[in-house]
């Protein structure tokens, strides 16, 4: 008689485990095989009544911790009844990893070894249709278990696994398995650099991806710990040596060049490019141009400013700019758009000589970051504006003009100070600014023609600058 829904009512009834539990005994490797593939792919195992009575049994036991208690009646529902519930394996690799632990002996071990992929075999063909714990999930299981019973030997396999079960599981992958995913590759990779270092970039793009995609979820309540797992595994890659520039070129210089209409493989290759620093290359230049032209988007109208910067037209270069910040929107990350406006504010200063502009830019980053709530990056910004104040000349150069002219160092001495009041890191640029503009204040003589001429008092810097500073 087969029970199928029955079974779950059946197991809410709690039984007396350790009084009914029986010594366990050691299953040899033949059976372990035989236990793994003896049911029919079309014949559904019976759940008979002691089939029940035994997963209460087992499963009682691991509750209490007692793995040894819990084995035999667990290994009769293994054997005859694989279908009767999912405990046989969330419990069954705790058994089968406390007897591995608890043996010395080598041909136990192995057989234990073998017995926690076989599981996970059969745990997909009962229930890789569950809804919360598909196929994808329980493969992930299987590339942990080879890792932890069979180390370095079973890596290869491992890394399929796991890769596959990211790809299944996507954003609901569990971040042990993305984490082991660029852990393994990384570890072939270094056993073989020619021939791994496309894969060690696929399984970081897919990991890191994903992990990202958690950390920024609202509701994840792991966030924070998927954003320490993607830097963990950002900061494998960058020390991989696989992350090197020349590198990626060669990899994807021929990529580019055959799917120069394929959007997707143009995109994923900017993204790449963007997360490891290597935006300098003309490799992405090339992949974001042509992706450009495809589907505009923030990261290709991005890649295309520092293509147009490199070559010297800062014109274009900022007009790119543009187009991120209107292409990104409200729907991407602010501090990629902090960034953008900021690069357009560094162009327009040191490139362009459009001072007024350059504020404008530095401001609206600054906006985007405080929206953001962060401080660093402000402080660039800041010492941007004052740059600009202190480069500018608002006044004739007659000797009365000459003195004006430099009141607008009280100004931009302004902005460094605040640079560092908000943004630390920026602290030793900012009182290097300080030590040099501070040297072109009007001296006391000068300041006879001013009004307010006294240290301390208010003073109005006019033009596009129009600020309020203090005299000193």
């Amino acid at each position: 008689m087969k029970f199928k829904t029955l079974v779950v009512l059946a197991l809410a009834v709690a039984v007396p485990a350790l009084a009914c539990a029986k010594k366990p005994k050691k299953v040899g490797e033949e059976e372990v095989v035989k236990a793994a593939e003896e049911v029919d792919d079309d014949d559904e195992p019976t759940i008979t009544e002691e089939c029940v009575m035994n997963v209460s049994l087992f499963h009682e036991a691991v509750k209490n911790k007692m793995y040894a208690d819990a084995y035999e009646p667990w290994w009769e529902v293994y054997k005859n009844c694989p279908n009767a519930n999912k405990s046989i394996y969330s419990d069954g690799a705790k058994i089968v990893e406390a007897l591995f632990q608890a043996t010395s002996d080598k041909a136990e071990k192995e057989r234990l070894a073998k017995l926690a992929i076989e599981m996970q075999n059969k745990r997909i063909k009962y229930f890789g249709n569950d809804p919360k714990y598909p196929k994808a999930y329980i493969l992930g299981e299987k590339g942990l278990a080879y890792i932890d019973y069979y180390g370095e030997d079973k890596y290869d396999d491992a890394r399929e696994c796991l890769r596959k079960s990211a790809e299944g599981m996507g954003v609901r992958s569990k971040m042990t398995v993305l984490k082991a995913l660029v852990d393994v590759s990384y570890a072939l990779y270094k056993k073989d650099p020619d021939d791994k270092a496309e894969q060690l970039i696929g399984d970081y793009e897919l990991a890191s991806g994903l992990l990202a995609d958690q950390a920024a979820d609202p509701n994840n309540k792991n966030a924070e710990l998927a954003g320490k797992q993607k830097d963990y595994v950002d900061n494998i890659f960058a020390i991989s040596g696989a992350a090197d520039c020349k590198k990626l070129d060669d990899l994807y210089e021929d990529d580019v060049e055959d799917n120069k209409n394929n959007l997707d493989v143009l995109q994923k290759i900017v993204k790449l490019y963007k997360r490891v620093r290597c935006t300098e290359s003309d490799v992405y230049f090339a992949a974001c141009e042509a992706a450009h032209k495809l589907q505009p988007t923030d990261e290709s109208a991005a890649g295309c400013a520092s293509m147009a910067a490199k070559k010297g037209d800062y014109e274009a270069a900022v007009k790119y700019y543009d187009q991120a910040i209107e292409l990104a929107g409200l729907d991407e990350e602010y501090e990629d758009v902090a960034d953008y406006q900021y690069n357009a504010a560094v162009y327009c200063y040191s490139n362009l000589k459009r001072y007024p502009e350059a504020r404008r830019y530095a401001q609206a980053s600054i906006a985007t970051l405080t929206k953001l709530g962060m401080t660093k990056g402000q402080g660039r910004c800041y010492i941007i504006i004052g740059m600009a104040y202190a480069a500018t000349r608002l006044y004739g150069n007659d000797p009365k003009g000459a003195i004006l002219n430099k009141t607008v160092y009280w100004a931009a001495v302004d902005k460094f100070v605040r640079a560092k009041q908000i943004d630390p890191s920026v602290e030793a640029a900012a009182n290097d600014c300080i030590s040099t503009y501070a040297k072109y204040f009007p001296t006391k003589e000068e300041r006879f023609d001013l009004p307010n001429e006294f240290s301390g008092s208010t003073y109005y810097v006019g033009g596009w600058i129009g600020e309020t500073t203090t005299i000193r």
